[in-house]
């Protein structure tokens, strides 16, 4: 939900808009932050039926292609061709500036998902009382955390994570900010989690006044402007 005139105007869908690929699994995870912090086990009871729903979204919905990511693309022609928070036409390149062919899956949802999945078989365990969905959910989580850290990892320029998988499943190589988010999800290896921290402290992505949201090197052959 944006204000101004280019959403007054009808430019910018923001009136609300919906096209959202990340909402579902955060939700999730605030209903267990909710949760770990009162354990207020008759909210999460009643709100079962919604995180359940909020599951089924995750794996029959958002995942596109049934490659076990979450992915998104716009069907609507004033839709958002970015629909994590790199919102942007532009948010999500190569290195070289190319933008990728949707749909995209970029690595923060799939953080996300690993993140809302281990919290949810947590509940599942406690105050939802469904060992059985405890069990799947961990599953699938681990199986996400394999398939993720195969997929997603460049070994090389000190190693990193990429920004996404494009819609031909290549990987998509621009050093962004992105990684961050991975690593409050759980689904970094602690020896990896090392090698991201250099990355976003290194004078390529921090300024000094905060983590640019794409690295000096990937910005300059974009012909983007340094965020």
């Amino acid at each position: 939900m944006r204000s101004g005139e280019l959403t007054r105007t009808g430019v910018k869908p923001y009136g609300p808009y919906y096209g959202s690929a990340d909402a579902t699994q955060l939700w999730l995870i605030l209903l267990s932050e909710y949760w770990r912090w009162t354990r207020d086990d008759d909210t999460v009871r009643q709100l079962r039926d919604n995180a359940l729903a909020a599951l089924r979204w995750i794996d029959e919905y958002g995942d596109r292609d049934g490659d076990g990511y979450v992915e998104y693309a716009t069907r609507s022609p004033e839709g958002l061709g970015n629909q994590c928070w790199r919102d942007s036409p532009d948010g999500v390149c190569f290195a070289d500036g190319r933008i990728p062919v949707l749909p995209l899956a970029t690595c923060d949802l799939q953080g996300y998902t690993y993140d809302a999945k281990v919290r949810l078989a947590e509940l599942a365990d406690g105050p939802l009382a469904d060992p059985g969905l405890a069990k799947r959910l961990r599953a699938g989580a681990a199986a996400l955390y394999e398939r993720f850290n195969r997929d997603f990892w460049f070994p090389e320029r000190g190693g990193y994570y990429a920004v996404g998988l494009d819609g031909d499943k290549n990987r998509v190589d621009a050093k962004t900010s992105n990684m961050g988010h991975l690593l409050w999800s759980g689904i970094v290896p602690p020896d990896r989690a090392e090698a991201v921290v250099r990355q976003l402290m290194s004078d390529d992505m921090f300024s000094g006044w905060g983590i640019r949201t794409l690295s000096r090197p990937s910005s300059s052959a974009a012909g983007c402007p340094r965020r």
